[in-house]
């Protein structure tokens, strides 16, 4: 089991046309993995989804490795799948209540956006809150920021 899927407690995630993604695919070596805590009711969220999408898309054109879950604060699955249909990653399905929660702990998780950036072999945190690296750096020049 890689470090990855004991953060996350699932082998399989989705992404946002209902189709599962092991999470396998995207650890190893040279691979990042950034864990995406938002919802669509919070506005500073709904500011930050579309830059850090266009971030995602930019440094994934270019070959760097980093893969986004979306772990979700919405109160419903309608609302869930309405924010993640505009989101170009994966998810824990909203049904997975008791993960996101331990994980949220696990991160100390207590306001939203939060993107927090993981090694993808090691699981070790690069940074807590990689919010403000994305919107100053958004040509990923300094990318991992370690």
């Amino acid at each position: 089991m890689s470090a990855i899927e004991e953060i996350l407690k699932v082998k399989k995630v989705r992404n946002n046309k209902g189709e599962e993604v092991d999470v396998s695919s995207f650890c190893g070596k040279d691979k990042y993995v950034g864990l995406y805590f938002s919802a669509h009711w919070c506005p500073p969220c709904k500011g930050f989804t579309p830059v850090l999408a266009e971030f995602y898309n930019k440094l994934n054109a270019e070959g760097k490795k980093l893969e986004i879950i979306f772990i979700s604060s919405d109160r419903s699955a309608e609302e869930f799948k309405n924010y993640f249909d505009s989101m170009p990653w994966l998810a824990i399905d909203i049904s997975e209540t008791d993960i996101t929660k331990q994980i949220k702990e696990k991160y100390g998780i207590r306001g939203i956006p939060n993107f927090t950036l993981l090694d993808g072999e090691t699981g070790e945190t690069i940074h807590q809150n990689a919010r403000n690296e994305v919107t100053s750096d958004t040509e990923g020049k300094n990318f991992p920021w370690k």
